[in-house]
């Protein structure tokens, strides 16, 4: 697995996934739709800490500034 996913990219996708956890424990955002996204959150919180995301392969994309 090669890295795809830029700092700014990888910094946003952790602060949905806690923003999204949040919502999730104080009840904001219950029921059905609360799970998942909450297992949304839990994918963005796993790519954005592997720094790769399987959809932007697919995609063609690359936000990383290494080479």
């Amino acid at each position: 697995m090669k890295a795809n996913m830029g700092s700014f990219d990888r910094v946003v996708r952790v602060l949905i996934a806690a923003i999204i956890g949040y919502l999730y424990y104080v009840n904001y955002i219950p029921g059905a739709v609360g799970i998942v996204l909450l297992v949304l959150a839990v994918i963005f919180a796993i790519t954005g800490f592997v720094g790769f995301c399987p959809l932007y392969r697919i995609l063609g994309m690359n936000t990383c500034k290494k080479n």
